[in-house]
């Protein structure tokens, strides 16, 4: 989300809902879409006028200040306050009808009666009308989805669902505490209180993190245990259940697809057999820091999420995505190297993730990261067991070794939609792991810039003051409470952070 001084509002996990939303507002406050320049001097208005999807400020039939207050009515809706909207505009319909005006009180009053409409459907949830999220998680079968509930002035305004990547083998506090980085990092505002389910490690730092979000505004983190709050946990928990359940059998519907992608995609490579297993690789970076490869596994056509792997790239300075991907690429397959010699000792188990070869492996990119993948595979006497490609966004067209042409599968071919999806989902889980070794790094790093400062005093520090600003206005007798820490680091302490 950029800091360009627009409101946001969402997220949306779907285009669809973002459309639904637009209709609805759009219908109720017909704000101008045009990109005209708007002066009120036009000589006629656009046929959206004529249908009552906008107010034709470009030929004068809005003011300025009206247009303004419009506007601000469209953001209190979307933020579940449409009381105070209500009232002004019934004022208005009043005052138009009282001077005879009863074209303008007829369009206020279709106005006020949509705006009800959609009120109505709103669930009123809470007599405290204290804004709030609430926080929910269902899992089956490696699969965790989280479900938002959108409390505003008392009513349920909205829900959304998202379902969290790589989550299979990480416990509940750990995919909460994932989804809240992952989520407010983008949320557009964030509530005076988000309702969690379970206790998370990181309370204090999310929640200091949460006040800085809110422009240093104190957000509440609450475990509830009875009463209201508690049923609208478990509410939010069904609704979590009830859409994994209905994805979880959307997926198995498509399984005639997924089948028909791998036969075209065996067609169009000339592969012996269908690609059952697809390997992809993608680099993730912000101007060479905190760079992250990622390794997505696509098993009969569908994401097998307990074999991704991550790689935080070591031995690459500055932003070098060729570079980045040979590193990765040369440890996956030294880790394949390493569990054909570890399968000749008896009772250990190798990694599935890396102990077996893939039918296809594509990387992200064109023929810069197609040639570091063919070196890496020669280094380790690979090449020729498995097909490689790269996959270049631009014109989604496939690069392949020894061939001077790229291929271009049919545009809306299954097999297009089954690469283009793993190179996505490598893209998304690059992505998503950089900003968590970001974010990581982000609240570490000042304290990891004291002398003297590791990562046992890190985390005692801010589990006893949770958070930096804490940290820094704290008095020198204070941090010497904190077991570790002697005098001379408490004044470190203060010098270092105190340079803010």
């Amino acid at each position: 989300m950029s800091d360009d001084g627009a409101r946001y509002y969402g997220p949306y996990t779907s285009v669809w809902a973002v459309h639904q939303t637009l209709d609805v507002l759009r219908r109720i406050f017909p704000y101008l879409t045009c990109d005209r320049e708007i002066t009120g001097g036009d000589a006629r208005a656009c046929l959206y006028y004529d249908i009552k999807l906008c107010t034709a400020p470009c030929i004068g039939m809005i003011n300025q200040a009206g247009y303004r207050q419009m506007i601000d009515d469209l953001g209190q809706f979307l933020e579940g306050r449409t009381e105070p909207i209500v009232t002004r505009l019934r004022a208005d319909m009043n005052q138009a009808a009282e001077a005879l005006n009863f074209e303008r009180a007829a369009a206020l009053r279709d106005q006020i009666q949509a705006i009800e409409r959609v009120v109505e459907k709103q669930k009123v949830v809470s007599s405290d009308y204290i804004d709030s999220d609430v926080v929910a998680m269902a899992r089956t079968d490696g699969e965790a989805c989280v479900q938002v509930f959108f409390i505003r002035s008392g009513k349920l305004i909205g829900r959304e669902y998202f379902l969290m990547e790589g989550a299979a083998e990480s416990p509940d506090a750990d995919v909460i505490t994932g989804f809240l980085k992952q989520f407010y990092d983008q949320a557009p505002n964030v509530p005076p209180e988000v309702l969690l389910p379970t206790e998370i490690e990181e309370m204090n730092i999310i929640r200091e993190w949460l006040n800085s979000r809110r422009g240093g505004q104190k957000v509440e983190l609450h475990i509830p245990r009875l009463g209201p709050q508690q049923e609208l946990m478990q509410m939010a928990a069904e609704n979590a259940s009830a859409t994994l359940s209905a994805l979880q059998a959307q997926w198995q519907a498509d399984t005639h697809r997924q089948e028909q992608a791998l036969a075209e995609l065996q067609t169009a490579l000339d592969l012996p057999e269908a690609p059952n297993r697809i390997e992809c690789y993608d680099i993730s970076n912000t101007q060479g820091t905190a760079a992250v490869g990622s390794m997505v596994v696509f098993e009969q056509g569908v994401p097998k999420k307990s074999l991704y792997r991550r790689f935080n790239i070591r031995s690459v300075s500055g932003p070098d995505d060729f570079a980045s991907m040979e590193e990765v690429l040369t440890r996956r397959f030294s880790r394949w190297q390493a569990t054909q010699d570890a399968s000749q000792a008896p009772g250990k188990k190798p990694d599935p993730a890396f102990s077996l070869l893939p039918d296809l492996l594509l990387v992200d990119g064109g023929k810069g990261q197609l040639s570091r993948a063919e070196a890496v595979l020669e280094r380790f006497e690979l090449t020729g067991r498995f097909f490689l490609a790269s996959l270049a966004k631009h014109n989604e067209e496939l690069f392949i070794p020894g061939q001077s042409e790229s291929l271009l599968l049919p545009r809306h071919s299954q097999a297009l939609y089954l690469v283009q999806r793993v190179r996505d989902e490598a893209h998304r889980y690059a992505i998503t792991s950089h900003r968590q070794r970001r974010d990581k790094a982000g609240i570490a790093s000042q304290l990891d810039t004291v002398p003297g400062i590791g990562p046992m005093r890190r985390k005692a520090l801010l589990a006893h003051f949770g958070g930096l600003q804490q940290i820094r206005q704290a008095s020198t007798e204070e941090l010497l409470t904190i077991p570790g820490i002697t005098i001379k680091l408490a004044q470190a302490i203060r010098e270092t952070l105190g340079q803010e």
